[in-house]
């Protein structure tokens, strides 16, 4: 028979030995992968394509707009900026450059997925002030339940494409994009030197 002190003890009771680090060595780079709570499940990959194509389609239909005020920035500051936002600081051409510059470098943002909300936002403020232009110009036509004749409210593309970009800004590109949040944290332990 074997005394207590001969029988070998199982593996899980034994002392860990911790490794010793060479204190002279680059500190070990760690990544910790943490569950996001949007992650549950598979990911839904038709979803993510109809917001893929949604962002970039909507971002492509946008970019003529700012083209449109370049071509005549004193027509479009005299007749919309000048008449309608009278209250805007600044002359009316500056707000019309920044409106066409908007409208140009925010939906390239968006349809990428580079600085995405940001790039939403700034399409929603545009927008907006089309949306109160329009209502300022043409009132409400009987909305919601008049048929107009050129089968469209004024204001129904500037609210459809608000409603658009306010979908983005709040919940950002999908993850087709080119800056898409990663669940990652990278960190480097210290060491005892």
């Amino acid at each position: 028979m074997m005394s207590e002190a001969e029988i070998p003890k199982p593996l899980e009771s034994q002392p860990e030995v911790a490794p010793k680090l060479n204190a002279a060595s680059a500190p070990q780079k760690v990544e910790v992968v943490v569950e996001s709570p949007s992650s549950q499940g598979e990911i839904n990959i038709t979803a993510e394509l109809a917001i893929f194509l949604l962002r970039v389609g909507v971002s492509v239909m946008m970019i003529h707009h700012g083209l449109e005020k370049f071509q005549d920035p004193e027509g479009f500051a005299e007749f919309v900026v000048g008449k309608y936002f009278a209250f805007l600081p600044g002359s009316p051409v500056l707000w019309t450059f920044a409106a066409a510059a908007t409208q140009i470098v925010c939906p390239i943002g968006l349809a990428l997925g580079i600085f995405a909300r940001f790039s939403a936002l700034g399409l929603l403020s545009t927008m907006l002030f089309a949306v109160y232009f329009h209502l300022l110009d043409t009132g409400l036509e009987g909305f919601p339940l008049a048929v107009v004749q050129n089968h469209n409210y004024t204001f129904e593309l500037s609210a459809v494409y608000a409603a658009i970009f306010f979908y983005f800004v709040c919940a950002g590109p999908g993850r087709l994009s080119a800056f898409r949040k990663t669940n990652k944290i990278t960190y480097y332990p210290k060491t005892n030197s």
